[in-house]
């Protein structure tokens, strides 16, 4: 009797799509910076843009200008880039670990980062002139490390599938948080900054945290939406994958390195964000199909839109910034809870 093999998912992005998806982050780059909290009036705001693209002559006064262009607009910038980060790391993840409750701090990752932030904040004094700042810097080291234990320990205990990994994660996960309450303890002064980093925020004053996240967001991009067609078909399974000449465990360890590079570098900049690599990609999959090369290039520009809309919210919301990892709980935990039980009975 012939077994008939299965076909992993032919679904192409279509440029119309592409094109819409654009035009949809583009609008919300825009309202995102000509409504924000201060008294400039979005219609002045939105008569300085057209005037630099125009070369007309700005309403703006030059330090409203400033403003405009040396806060809100690297702020924006950088919520579109940190979503993008996060939702496409949760895409990978969850095509990786067959799993769609899957997403960018499984291995460990916000737990490294948690650590080396903590431990930055209560040794490492107060300092100006740095070139990048020491947290940033730390966090980004401690997801990537945090990562990297779960992969060595994962090895190390002779497993090769998944379940070995996210077993591995978890162990992980604990003993780093373990170390950062120790840490936290040593000085409770610190907690209160420390709770405000784990809680997210985008507390930009220039260009600087933009420029260094985007080439490593950059490189993890390329290689994600790269790797989108095999990542289809390890969807079939490791036996169909290697009958057509795949390296299933090759291609799941370039899929984690960049997806967890490319959730190191939002974190270096935004803190700990939730539920962004769990809600995009699942909205992009009901809205645009099943395969990865419509999901990964899509929950790129739709994280980009959710989380510019996110941190327009929490700027504005209140007279007071909310936290930026409390306005997408508000909006991704009733999603999560959804998912949770729609994939009951079919995850791994």
């Amino acid at each position: 009797m012939l077994r008939t093999r299965s076909r992993p998912p032919t679904t192409r992005l279509r440029p119309r799509t592409v094109v819409l998806a654009l035009l949809v982050l583009l609008a919300a780059m825009v309202f995102a910076l000509v409504a924000g909290s201060g008294a400039l009036g979005w219609q002045r705001v939105l008569g300085e843009l057209v005037a630099q693209v125009t070369g007309g002559t700005s309403p703006l006064s030059e330090r409203e200008a400033a403003i405009v262009w040396e806060l809100r607009a690297p702020r924006v910038l950088l919520a579109g880039l940190v979503g993008a980060a996060l939702a496409s790391a949760g895409a990978a993840f969850q095509g990786v670990f067959r799993n769609p409750l899957a997403d960018p701090y499984l291995l460990g990752a916000a737990a490294g980062a948690g650590m080396a932030a903590t431990i930055v904040v209560v040794f490492v004094p107060a300092v100006t002139g740095w070139l990048i700042g020491p947290l940033p810097l730390a966090a980004f080291a401690g997801a990537l490390g945090g990562v990297g234990l779960s992969w060595l320990l994962g090895r190390s205990a002779g497993g090769s599938g998944t379940a070995t990994l996210l077993l591995a994660g978890v162990a992980v996960t604990a003993f780093l948080t373990a170390i950062q309450t120790f840490v936290q303890q040593l000085n409770t002064d610190t907690i209160k900054q420390v709770y405000t980093w784990t809680l997210g925020g985008l507390n930009v004053t220039g260009w600087r945290d933009l420029w260094l996240a985007l080439p490593y967001v950059a490189v993890a991009a390329v290689v994600l939406c790269g790797c989108a067609r095999l990542l289809d078909v390890l969807t079939l399974g490791d036996a169909e994958a290697a009958s057509l000449g795949i390296r299933p465990g090759r291609v799941r360890l370039v899929l984690l390195a960049a997806a967890s590079l490319a959730t190191a570098a939002a974190v270096a900049v935004s803190g700990l964000i939730g539920f962004v690599g769990i809600v995009v990609p699942h909205i992009v999959r009901l809205l645009a199909g099943a395969s990865y090369r419509v999901i990964l290039p899509l929950s790129l520009i739709g994280g980009a839109v959710f989380l510019v809309l996110a941190d327009f919210v929490a700027r504005t919301a209140l007279p007071g910034e909310l936290p930026l990892g409390v306005v997408t709980a508000f909006a991704g935990a009733p999603f999560f809870a959804v998912v949770l039980r729609t994939s009951r009975g079919r995850t791994p």
